[in-house]
């Protein structure tokens, strides 16, 4: 089960957090955000140290950001992946590979983000199969994340994709068993966020490594 840690920006608790086994580190580049990363900071000389590892995938989440400004991120923060937290078309997520295929730019792979609601048609997600290499299904709410609730995890059964993805949307300590009884082969692995801050950004550490130990049991 992987573990991504979304909404990080201070640098002490990033080096605390890498004592742990995370799999992805978010970084949250749309200003509405409590969590919003900044413009010019520190934050992108601690991305591109040649010493961070290679088993942390780092996370660039964006909301309906134009293409340039995303490429302008993927190489200043050396981003292994960018999610898409919007509404971004196949044809933007296609434009995106298009552009890394065809070009000498850092390339990134490509995570959509889908808000779950009672009416979420999944036959829509499927359409971003061919350009995506990971999902998050995260719960619909009057941010484009973030909200802190969590959605019907029974309408995860209406997914038929082969794309992998990653549960979101309120996710606490308590939620390890209900986590555990879901049997989706799709399921890869989840991403905590609100539910584990001292204040926003500011992840508690403890409390993360105590979560991640009882999901791997």
């Amino acid at each position: 089960m992987k573990i991504k840690v979304c909404g990080l920006r201070v640098e002490e608790n990033i080096n605390a957090l890498k004592q742990l086994p995370i799999d992805f580190f978010g970084f949250i580049f749309y200003e509405s955000s409590r969590r919003y990363v900044g413009k010019k900071n520190k934050l992108s000389a601690l991305l591109s140290d040649k010493s961070w590892s290679s088993a942390i995938q780092k996370v660039g989440v964006f909301v309906d950001a134009e293409i340039e400004e995303v490429l302008h991120y993927v190489h200043d923060y050396h981003l292994n992946y960018v999610q898409l937290h919007g509404n971004e078309s196949p044809e933007y997520c296609m434009e995106l590979n298009q552009i890394w295929n065809f070009s000498s730019l850092r390339k990134a792979k490509i995570i959509k983000a889908f808000a779950i609601g009672d009416a979420t048609d999944f036959s829509v997600v499927n359409t971003y199969q061919t350009h995506c290499q990971l999902f998050i299904f995260d719960t619909k709410g009057e941010m484009p994340g973030g909200n802190g609730v969590t959605f019907d995890w029974s309408l995860l059964k209406h997914y038929q994709g082969i794309t992998p993805f990653l549960l979101s949307g309120g996710i606490d300590k308590n939620a390890v068993e209900a986590i555990h009884q879901l049997q989706i082969p799709q399921l890869v692995g989840v991403d905590i966020n609100s539910k584990f801050e001292i204040e926003p950004a500011l992840k508690d550490v403890n409390k993360i490594a105590s979560f991640i130990h009882q999901l791997k049991l």
